[in-house]
């Protein structure tokens, strides 16, 4: 018996998913290596620059 879903809320969460599973890739990020809130949120933007450009 399937669960019902809402499929165009469940496709918009997979997509949020996958990205954040495309930024853990990057090491920095991954480790939190950044001690400032500043600092590491720029360098996710950088590295969600990247990952969307490619």
């Amino acid at each position: 018996m399937p669960i019902p879903h809402h499929a165009a809320l469940y496709r918009q969460r997979h997509k949020i998913e996958i990205m954040f599973g495309r930024l853990k890739d990057w090491r920095r990020i991954h480790t939190r290596y950044d001690r400032c809130a500043h600092t590491s949120f720029s360098a996710i933007c950088i590295a969600a620059t990247v990952i969307f450009w490619l």
